[in-house]
């Protein structure tokens, strides 16, 4: 039995705990919550304390609107613009681009890929926070020029090899901008196609579209290859500077699920970018946005550029216009620069004529050149002119350094054939009126080469793609003007439809097809088939023909065989042989000075070839200028040599051509005038006119040619 005071202490207590007993749940589910809101407090003001201590400087890309974008938006710590250039182009264009960025608060670096090693440094610009921009060039049969040549075989090689990895470069942000000429069939930007490709296969991230420079006027989208590069670095800086800010990129307007965009514009068509969203692979993929396509898919993309319709074509990755309008000027805002430095005066849209230095020399006195030793020409009343400066080859061995335009076929706008002879003749004229007073100059002379009596069709380009090219022969013909006309043997079929020309010749810088290829460098595919048949169609023409050989050092001097059998393919009547003339160190030409024969190994040279061919003797020597001839036997009358031409009766058989609507034909022989002794071959003048007196210029450098 309890006591009173048991009890009062023992009931009580026994309820309370019951009580509690009973109601547990309700006290675990109130600890929790307790708990878990505290936790959740604890965790709210840590996120609050790192989000204050470090701002975040890595945005991802967010999905709004159906659109998406793969790239990583991240802040620029600067811009690295790798080049490889061979003529200087690429070169110069990087260091526009170097200044423009700056400009805009960054720190910039221009890099030659020749001097730089991929393999140890490309990887650290994945985290650098860095902007890569590959500024390259395409070289002879869509080959990297020779300072990328390393850079592009390693890419080529880490892009395919397993050792590397397909995410080796996963984080390189880079743009792409390649120059290229699309005359070239096969070749067009294939170095920039190919690097922009190896980067992506290596996980890198295109912040923007290739972009691609024509050299060809015709097919280039803004006109040149620098208008095309301001083009596409105006939209490079635009990206540039949404970088820097951390904003996302614009959406392209090609939206995955076919959605609505904010970004798409009115008229349909999203931002300018996607005008180059599709890149052609060297293998036949495509890549869209980033994406490859495979061969499967029927890819149909067009794009609107200034009002025309401009379909993708997957040939060169040149796009073509299928409403063409009008012709573009052959001769670009800097072409003209370019060729005015050189002392050239330029005609029309495509012309153009520049004083001879023999031309000023015979004006002194001081001797003619070799056409005036070989064929009678008076130097100083002759023309040097081209009614076209475009090119199909690109020689090491041009003096113009390869700033004229190149091209296949006539693209450009026309002048008419009246206007450009016209300017030629004033500009000439003015040129040799400037020599009035000259100390030195004789006044005969003077007045005589006022008036043009020659035009030698040689100054730069290819003057035989003129489509009016037998008009102008008229007119010079009309004006009792003699033509000379070079052709570098790459259009046939206008060879033989040529009306008479006093003398035509044919380049023939090489006799076999590699060689040929090495030297000239031409740009049509089948150049071989073409050479062969343009020394054919030379073969039929009736007035006089020659063969100009330019002998190489270490390049072409060695091929004998092959240049008899390309005599007695062609059969000209004079086969001029003369040692290169080297112009001068070129970005664009490895020949240097050793490519230079001394005028005994020209001479060596000749005597070898004209001892293989039955037909042929040297006739002249032109000691000055490096220069022999050789002439078909046919010329040599009762011992004598007749090299030189009447000029007078050749006017007088041309004209009665004419006048019977072509009926009345003549040949070579018909207009040929006696060669005088001292420009035969052995003479002891060696070719220069006793009349003239020679000049030699005072402390003269030592000459090294053939060193």
């Amino acid at each position: 039995v309890l006591t009173p005071l048991e009890t009062v202490f023992t009931f009580p207590a026994l309820s309370y705990i019951t009580s509690i007993w009973h109601n547990r749940l309700y006290l675990y589910s109130a600890a929790a919550v307790f708990v878990g809101i505290w936790i959740s407090l604890k965790m709210g003001l840590k996120k609050q304390s790192l989000s204050a201590d470090t701002a975040p400087k890595v945005y991802k890309a967010e999905k709004k609107n159906g659109c998406s974008d793969r790239d990583a938006v991240v802040h620029v710590s600067g811009v690295k613009i790798f080049f490889g250039s061979q003529t200087g182009t690429a070169k110069g264009f990087a260091k526009q681009l170097s200044e423009e960025v700056q400009t805009l608060g960054l720190t910039c670096e221009v890099i030659d890929m020749k001097e730089y090693d991929p393999d140890d440094r490309l990887a650290d610009e994945c985290t650098s926070r860095s902007v890569c921009v590959f500024i390259v060039a395409t070289y002879t049969d869509g080959q990297p020029t020779e300072n990328a040549e390393w850079f592009c075989k390693w890419l080529e090689e880490a892009s395919t090899d397993f050792r590397y990895g397909n995410t080796y470069l996963k984080g390189l942000r880079y743009a792409v901008f390649g120059l290229g000429n699309s005359v070239y069939v096969g070749h067009y930007n294939t170095v920039g196609k190919n690097v922009d490709k190896w980067l992506w296969m290596l996980s890198g991230v295109r912040i923007m579209t290739r972009g691609e420079g024509d050299c060809n006027v015709v097919k280039s989208r803004n006109g040149s290859v620098q208008a095309d590069f301001e083009a596409w670095k105006v939209k490079f800086l635009n990206r540039l500077q949404n970088l820097v800010k951390g904003d996302k990129k614009s959406c392209s307007g090609n939206c995955k699920n076919g959605g609505s965009c904010k970004n798409k514009r009115k008229d349909g068509h999203g931002q300018e970018e996607e005008e180059d969203a599709v890149t052609r692979q060297n293998d036949g993929s495509e890549v869209m946005d980033g994406r490859l396509l495979s061969h499967g898919w029927c890819l149909k993309a067009k794009v609107v550029l200034e009002g025309q319709m401009v379909k993708l074509s997957k040939l060169n990755g040149v796009k073509k216009v299928e409403d063409e309008g009008e012709r573009r000027e052959m001769i670009t805002p800097a072409l003209r620069e370019a060729l005015t430095k050189q002392g050239y005066k330029l005609i029309g849209s495509h012309s153009g004529v520049k004083l001879c230095r023999w031309t000023k020399s015979m004006l002194r006195g001081r001797g003619g050149c070799y056409k005036h030793t070989f064929y009678g020409i008076e130097s100083h009343r002759c023309m040097e002119t081209t009614p076209s400066l475009a090119c199909a080859n690109k020689c090491v061995f041009c003096w113009r350094h390869h700033t004229n335009p190149v091209g296949t076929e006539w693209r450009w706008k026309m002048d008419p054939p009246e206007k450009i002879l016209q300017d030629s003749l004033e500009k000439h004229e003015n040129m040799i009126r400037q020599f009035r007073g000259v100390p030195g100059v004789k006044p005969e002379r003077y007045e005589e080469g006022l008036a043009v009596k020659h035009c030698a069709l040689s100054l730069v380009g290819e003057p035989i793609m003129y489509p009016e090219i037998n008009t102008f022969l008229r007119l010079l013909h009309s004006h009792r003007i003699s033509s000379f006309l070079v052709t570098n043997a790459q259009f046939p079929q206008e060879i033989r439809s040529l009306v008479p020309v006093t003398q035509l010749y044919v380049s023939v810088d090489a006799s076999t097809k590699d060689s040929l290829k090495k030297i000239d460098r031409p740009l049509f595919k089948d150049f071989w088939p073409r050479f062969q048949d343009s020394l054919r169609a030379l073969g039929e023409k009736r007035q006089r023909t020659v063969y100009r050989l330019t002998l190489v050092k270490a390049w072409n001097v060695e091929e004998m065989q092959a240049y008899s059998e390309l005599i007695a393919l062609g059969q000209p009547d004079f086969i001029e042989v003369k040692g290169v003339t080297y112009c001068g160190e070129s970005s664009a030409s490895s020949l240097t000075m050793a490519n230079v024969p001394w005028h005994q190994e020209v001479v060596a040279f000749v005597q070898q070839l004209a001892d293989m061919l039955p037909q042929y003797e040297i006739a002249c020597e032109h000691e000055h200028s490096n220069c022999l001839l050789i002439a078909h036997t046919k010329f040599k009358v009762d011992g004598e040599w007749w090299t030189w031409i009447d000029y007078e009766r050749f006017q007088e058989l041309v004209q009665v051509h004419e006048d019977s609507g072509g009926q009345q034909s003549f040949s070579a022989l018909d207009y040929v005038a006696k060669t005088p002794r001292w420009a035969l071959f052995g003479a002891e003048e060696q070719g220069f006119d006793p009349n003239d007196t020679r000049f030699q210029r005072r402390n003269k450098t030592k000459d090294i040619s053939g060193c």
